[in-house]
């Protein structure tokens, strides 16, 4: 029986299709699955068993002298393959393929400008740690390239369906097309109709902030995989985190039961139990690429806190539908914050142009100006704030549009920033009438930046 020969250059729809997500953001990991499959399954493939280890393809793929520990490997054998660039991968003259072409085919697809690019090129694509590469070979075994058994990989002996060089359409039912239940409903329904190029053209693009250094996307990735990891364990062991926090602008240790992953608002974080930055509350949202260190433990850790070990007991552990029902009743992702009454007042013609028929969020509800007023009089109980909101409001046209909606805020230092942030652009085409302090807190900041463009003006 013939071995199968994998031939495929790595072209832009090979490339999607390995990224599983943003080419942008995964170009490298894509190009370094792609020499894998080659280091495999090409026509000079490696002198490996067909059921083999990750350490016994490390001593096969890189020199002797390549580090065999954790962290990634410095620059210690010119000749070793983790030495070698992205651009030495790609451009070598054994693959045939046009730099030129490759490099405008990627900077139209993926969305990269050309100093990122060029800065990607330069990078040592086998230069990251042994996670990231256990991590390459889980990714093959999920996209069928190989078995998993015996604590083994095993080759397969018929290569997968996948983008070809002579047909650029992709059969996504014969591919086996990946969940799409993390996407919203409707969004999942038009990646799954338009997950397939029609006529040869690519109709739909899924475009995401990602505010994560690039020297820290590896990080992420690490930080993912162990996690990964650790979810296949039962029971699913706490962790102890070193956090670099923004907040507590310090780092500190916490130990917290992981959750789950959300990606929110430009940024991937751990929903978790246990510990807080700050030593308020139990629930909390650590941003990935601001972890230094994870460390599993054990139930029987004394270290461990109180209000987790006890939810241990009871067979309570939290479960990532906790957090849904929590994001449900009030709007904000920093879903353990307390949730308080917010009253929007939109001008009239920028509410039926930008917000009339939109959804932001469960209690987002329109309300009459009759209702404002009455909700003023109910949840403001200090008279003199009364008397001034009710004052302002009554200088406000009936005919402006209101809202109430449930949000995610405790005070002007412990509120959900990504609702912050949606304030911000609506301004000043929104006015917040409640919560009071967090109005008061808003015109700070408005007179603030109104400084910054009258104070010692010319104009």
């Amino acid at each position: 029986m013939l071995e199968p020969v994998f031939r495929d250059i790595p072209n832009v729809e090979l490339l999607q299709w390995l990224a599983r997500g943003s080419l942008k953001q995964n170009l490298l990991r894509a190009v370094r699955l792609w020499v894998w499959l080659s280091s495999l399954y090409g026509e000079n493939r490696l002198a490996l068993n067909d059921a083999f280890t990750y350490a016994q393809w490390r001593d096969v793929f890189f020199t002797s002298t390549h580090p065999k520990g954790e962290t990634v490997p410095k620059l210690h054998d010119e000749n070793c393959p983790c030495a070698k660039t992205t651009a030495q991968w790609l451009f070598d003259p054994k693959i045939g393929i046009s730099e030129i072409e490759w490099k405008k085919s990627v900077l139209s697809h993926a969305g990269i400008n050309k100093s990122q690019l060029d800065e990607l090129l330069k990078t040592r694509l086998f230069g990251v740690t042994r996670r990231s590469l256990q991590a390459d070979l889980e990714t093959l075994a999920e996209l069928g390239w190989l078995v998993y058994k015996n604590q083994k990989y095993d080759r397969v002996s018929e290569l997968p369906l996948r983008p070809t060089n002579i047909n650029n359409e992709v059969n996504i039912a014969k591919l086996g097309a990946y969940e799409l239940n993390f996407l919203e409903e409707d969004l999942s329904a038009i990646a799954e109709n338009h997950s397939q190029k029609i006529n040869g053209v690519q109709r739909f693009f899924l475009k995401l902030d990602y505010v994560i250094p690039r020297s820290t996307i590896d990080l992420v990735e690490d930080w993912q995989y162990e996690l990964r990891q650790l979810w296949t364990k039962t029971p699913v062991p706490p962790i102890k985190l070193t956090y670099n926090s923004a907040k507590v602008r310090d780092t500190v240790d916490c130990i917290v039961y992981p959750v789950c992953i959300y990606y929110v608002q430009r940024a991937v974080y751990l929903c978790a139990y246990g510990e807080s930055p700050l030593g308020q509350g139990d629930w909390y949202n650590f941003r990935l690429d601001r972890i230094q260190n994870m460390i599993p433990l054990e139930w029987t850790n004394p270290q461990l806190p109180h209000i987790l070990l006890q939810r241990y007991q009871q067979k309570s552990l939290p479960t990532p539908d906790d957090i849904a029902v929590a994001m449900i009743k009030a709007w904000g992702f920093d879903f353990y914050l307390p949730a308080q009454l917010m009253l929007l007042r939109f001008e009239r013609e920028f509410h039926d142009r930008y917000v009339k028929g939109t959804e932001r969020h469960d209690t987002f509800a329109e309300i009459t100006y009759q209702q404002a007023q009455h909700l003023i009089r109910r949840e403001v109980k200090q008279a003199e704030p009364q008397r001034a909101l009710l004052k302002i409001l009554a200088n406000r046209s009936p005919n402006d549009a209101y809202y109430q909606v449930s949000i995610r805020y405790q005070d002007h230092k412990h509120r959900d920033n990504n609702v912050i942030m949606r304030l911000r652009a609506w301004r000043p085409k929104c006015e917040v009438l409640l919560p009071f302090d967090l109005r008061q807190s808003i015109a700070a900041e408005v007179a603030k930046e109104s400084l910054l463009y009258h104070q010692n003006s010319l104009l």
